[in-house]
């Protein structure tokens, strides 16, 4: 059940080799190796392209980065060890978290802001959308090659896909109350405390440029795609399915799975719970294989004897993205044996 009956290649090369990719998104349900597989399809470029600049950032509340690479980072890009050519920031998905961090704050102090309070209050979500916003003014201004988004789980994933669509509400809404009010708008809004409204105006349009040029990219598969990571469990692969489909709708390419912590046969190996383990994977493999192997990269990875831990780990591991192990192979069974 390990091997594949389908066309598509089950390996990541055809995301490696791209030649034009620019926006990576990984996600799926938490606790199926996303973090992993995001650390290591980073390196994996990173290796792959000495020249170019790499960048990997965690929206993930979590933080898982810094545990995965064994090396603390936070709202700022660093460059991780053991690579010349990659940098990770983690960035808290709340506004006033990541407008307390330095450098951020290029929309002023919206948190006690009346006037956004009321928007806050009649967009849900803007708060959220505006950090996003302010993550990608950021990441267009580093000007890296590719970055990987390691998301967090599901539902915020596909809350990302819909900014556009919240700045543009909240665009319209200020707008449309500056020409209601006019200069009003400005003297009530500066009695109130919100400071200057047209600067405030300016800036949010700008966001809004930066973000409907990357809503762009977003929908072109030649410079964005998604990702799925899950484990051959019913709720997750019943999870991805959803994710897959709401994926479609916001017209973003996902022909990439990877499914992970698959308990591969080890020869002459009389373990009760892993033939039983075995047994149930296989019946969920066949369902992945029958839904995606058509159309889909299906990427299929051992469970390991340990946790991924560490530049040499996450590289070790992205071998597995790129070579499968469809048999017990125990060269490679080796290196995780090692404590």
């Amino acid at each position: 059940y390990m091997g594949t009956l389908h066309s598509m290649d089950p390996t990541l090369n055809e995301l490696i080799a791209s030649p034009t990719i620019k926006w990576v998104f990984v996600g799926g349900k938490g606790g199926v190796g996303k973090t992993s597989t995001s650390c290591a399809i980073s390196a994996q470029f990173a290796r792959a392209r000495p020249d170019a600049k790499i960048l990997i950032i965690s929206t993930d509340p979590a933080h898982n980065l810094s545990d995965a690479f064994r090396q603390k980072f936070d709202s700022t890009p660093v460059a991780v060890n053991g690579f010349t050519n990659l940098q990770a920031m983690e960035i808290s998905p709340s506004l006033q978290k990541m407008l307390g961090t330095e450098g951020m704050s290029v929309l002023g102090d919206l948190g006690s802001d009346p006037l956004l309070a009321d928007l806050q209050g009649s967009i849900p979500g803007i708060d959220e959308a505006m950090a996003f916003a302010e993550v990608l003014r950021l990441v267009v201004s580093m000007a890296a090659d590719v970055v990987i988004f390691d998301t967090a789980p599901t539902g915020h994933t596909l809350r990302l896909l819909a900014l556009p669509t919240i700045m543009e509400k909240a665009m319209s809404k200020l707008l449309g109350m500056q020409a209601q009010f006019g200069g009003i708008f400005s003297q009530v809004a500066s009695a109130l405390g919100a400071g200057d409204t047209e600067g405030m105006i300016e800036k949010m349009t700008k966001l809004r440029q930066i973000v409907q040029d990357c809503a762009v990219q977003f929908k072109n598969p030649e410079l964005t795609t998604f990702v799925t990571v899950c484990i051959p469990e019913f709720l997750s692969v019943y999870e991805s399915e959803r994710l897959i489909q709401e994926l479609a709708t916001f017209e973003m390419d996902a022909k990439f799975l990877v499914v992970n912590q698959i308990v591969i046969p080890e020869p002459a190996n009389k373990c009760r719970q892993c033939r039983s383990r075995i047994g149930m994977q296989s019946k969920y493999l066949g369902q992945i294989e029958e839904l995606y192997g058509d159309d889909f990269h299906v990427v299929k990875c051992p469970l390991l004897f340990r946790e991924i831990r560490g530049p040499d780990d996450i590289v070790e591991f992205g071998s597995f993205l790129l070579r499968p192990m469809t048999a017990w192979d125990e060269d490679r069974v080796r290196y995780w044996e090692r404590e």
